[in-house]
């Protein structure tokens, strides 16, 4: 087989469809959709990166300077600027009221860190992750866009580093696969009692993680709880003359499981 995403794909299901059972489980089954359904992404991808180059075209990020690989999920959705669309009305009412200070838990490549940057010109941000190549892309991203004087790049965040920024008026995003519950302690951080905070739930590696979060936010902020919703957004011309199937893979976030957001704000 050759190197290419198809042929790489190809070689992969093969070997998954043969080692399914006579009887496969709707998981099994479900397991090897997914693996054509990321094929059939990253090839959209591509395409988009070929007629549109690597920057996003929609969005509250639209005009930023992309990647041409993400770090981690789909790239696709973010190209598109339908990423976490969900979150958009949200995040143009924290750059609208006054954010001097972001600090992004879980930074991958740069999405939010730089994006963010760009869309609030005064504030400064912190981008944190564990990962060497997530930080380093993240930093080429913000050199890439202009705003590497205002991107502070970390790696590893502890619940009690929220009081380095007590006082702030701060945005904190976490999307941390599931290390919210460690890395989010009110009780480690009072700090945290005057921040507003998105944090996006993955029951679906640890379970509880929602109803957790809203147990020890409750008491000092107004929750909001955003589901995932389908997309609605003006598809490129090229995206319009693709199969159905194609459109919806394109906005696909890759996600195994609902994994809903928190929006919280201080109380008062």
């Amino acid at each position: 087989m050759g190197n290419s995403i198809t042929s790489q794909y190809a070689e992969l299901a093969k070997r998954r469809a043969n080692a399914l059972p006579a009887e496969p489980t709707p998981d099994e089954l479900n397991e090897l959709l997914r693996l054509l359904g990321r094929w059939r992404s990253r090839v959209l991808a591509n395409t988009y990166l070929v007629r549109e180059g690597a920057r996003i075209r929609g969005g509250p990020f639209a005009g930023m300077e992309y990647v041409n690989a993400a770090t981690e999920g789909a790239l696709i959705p973010r190209l598109l600027g339908t990423y976490e669309s969900e979150l958009h009305p949200y995040l143009k009412a924290f750059a609208d009221q006054g954010v001097d200070t972001v600090i992004d838990v879980g930074c991958a490549e740069g999405y939010y860190a730089v994006g963010l940057a760009r869309m609030m010109p005064e504030a400064v941000v912190h981008a944190f992750d564990i990962d060497e190549a997530a930080r380093t892309a993240c930093a080429e991203l913000a050199a890439k866009n202009g705003v590497a004087e205002r991107v502070r790049i970390g790696g590893a965040f502890a619940p009690q580093d929220f009081q380095a920024f007590a006082g702030r008026r701060a945005l904190v995003i976490v999307d941390a696969e599931g290390a919210e519950l460690d890395i989010l302690k009110p009780d480690l951080a009072p700090a945290l009692a005057g921040m507003n905070v998105v944090v996006e739930t993955h029951d679906v590696y640890r379970p509880g993680a929602l109803q957790e979060m809203a147990r020890r936010f409750g008491p000092t902020h107004e929750l909001i709880l955003v589901r995932q919703q389908p997309k609605v957004f003006e598809l490129p011309g090229w995206l319009q003359e693709l199969p159905h199937l194609d459109q919806l893979l394109a906005v696909w976030e890759w996600r195994a499981a609902p994994t809903p957001w928190l929006v919280m704000r201080p109380k008062g």
